[in-house]
């Protein structure tokens, strides 16, 4: 394709389709300059045409137009780096979540439905060879108000995001995968078996998220020399009884082998990736480059630091060094773990996940999270987050059931 606008992308993966644009404009670059954003509007060819699909989106039209978003990844050249091969296999990811899980989700976990993509395509010769093009559903027809970019949500928008995780976890107990080989690696090592010719992950990140120890080694090597820092000893000090540091135990547990409590993990959870309806009683996310498997409470971690605010989560007006729990993170954590439950497919065994194991995976992830925020930058509700991770550190029974549960020769290898 000698034309390899946004817009002309987008009229080779429409008409096939027999849809026609009828605006085009784009509204936002991605990350580094690695694509751009469009939203469109299309209209069907004929009345057959929009009932086809009307039916494949269960989207509705104003006035026989389709409402649309064109993502674009068109990688700029550059060093290969762990962040360059992280950002090229997330743009994959994410395009295999809404190709293929997305449709498998209960109607009540709203993400925005792909209408077509180039996902068979740009492996092959042609027009949209070595391009990632996807073109999806506009979520704000049905949830106008954004997240906005680090803001805090308001309580009822905390309410809602909570309940779109415990169910989007829960939903995915439906289609867990029976063989882990066929995900994606740490960047760095999955890029070194697709070299020694091995067959590379080619579904979703065997570990969900960004910020996990295994990719973030860098950062953690200079957190570990930096001895101005009260969290190089408190993280990379070793661990009781164990050769291994603080974060490398934490980080080995969290690593998903299998075992009954994971899920899929979002991955990225921040008020920057979702939208909500006007009256913030329900919620959408999007930006799924870094789903893949994990605890479901390592999604909480980030929202809790990063968009909630800080009075629902602890009532102390001044925040102490070092804090348990307070009511207000408690009764969040609470409504998480019941919907988690209640929600589990019915064709599935009960789960034994009780209330103190969630909560002791809980204190898991913040762990994690204020390791990487340590090694990265801190922000959000780091006040809190700090304390608290303080608290969990200095908890004797947390390390005792930690060191227990990481020296455990019974764990799961396959779901």
């Amino acid at each position: 394709m000698a034309d390899t606008s946004s817009r002309r992308v987008a009229e080779v993966l429409l008409e096939p389709k027999g849809l026609k644009i009828t605006s085009f404009q784009e509204i936002q670059s991605l990350w580094a300059g690695y694509g751009h954003i469009c939203a469109l509007t299309a209209k069907p060819k004929d009345a057959e045409t929009a009932g086809r699909v009307r039916k494949y989106l269960h989207a509705a039209e104003s006035n026989n137009t389709f409402f649309l978003i064109l993502k674009l990844i068109s990688p700029p050249p550059g060093p290969t780096d762990e962040g360059h091969l992280r950002k090229i296999l997330s743009y994959d990811v994410e395009q295999y979540f809404y190709e293929h899980v997305a449709p498998q989700l209960d109607d009540d976990v709203a993400v925005a439905h792909c209408l077509t993509s180039s996902w068979e395509s740009k492996h092959e010769d042609g027009g949209l060879r070595g391009l990632t093009a996807t073109i999806l559903t506009d979520l704000r027809v049905k949830f106008p108000v954004e997240g906005g970019k680090r803001s805090v949500l308001s309580p009822r928008q905390v309410e809602s995001a909570l309940e779109w995780l415990a169910k989007f976890h829960s939903n995915s107990w439906k289609f867990l995968p029976a063989n882990l080989g066929e995900y994606l690696l740490p960047p760095l090592e999955e890029f070194k078996r697709r070299d020694a010719g091995e067959a590379g992950g080619s579904k979703l990140w065997l570990n969900g998220g960004y910020t996990y120890l295994a990719t973030r080694r860098t950062e953690y090597k200079s957190l570990a020399g930096d001895t101005y820092s009260e969290w190089s000893e408190a993280f990379c000090a070793p661990f009781q009884g164990s050769d291994k540091s603080t974060a490398e135990v934490v980080a080995d547990f969290l690593t998903p082998t299998g075992r009954p409590f994971e899920t899929l993990i979002h991955g990225d959870v921040k008020s920057e990736n979702l939208f909500t309806t006007e009256l913030g009683d329900d919620v959408c996310f999007f930006d799924f480059q870094y789903v893949g498997l994990g605890l479901g409470v390592c999604d909480l971690a980030k929202l809790f630091t990063c968009s909630v605010p800080l009075d629902m989560l602890t009532d102390c007006p001044s925040l102490p060094e070092e804090m348990d729990m307070d009511r207000g993170e408690k009764a969040l954590l609470y409504l998480y773990h019941e919907t988690l439950l209640s929600r589990r497919p019915s064709d599935k065994e009960p789960l034994d996940y009780d209330w103190d194991t969630l909560v002791r995976h809980w204190e898991c992830a913040l762990v994690d999270w204020c390791r990487f925020q340590a090694s990265w930058g801190f922000w959000g509700n780091t006040e809190w987050l700090e304390a608290r991770v303080r608290h969990i550190l200095k908890d004797a029974e947390w390390r005792e059931w930690l060191q227990k549960e990481v020296s455990d020769t019974g764990r799961y290898s396959s779901i």
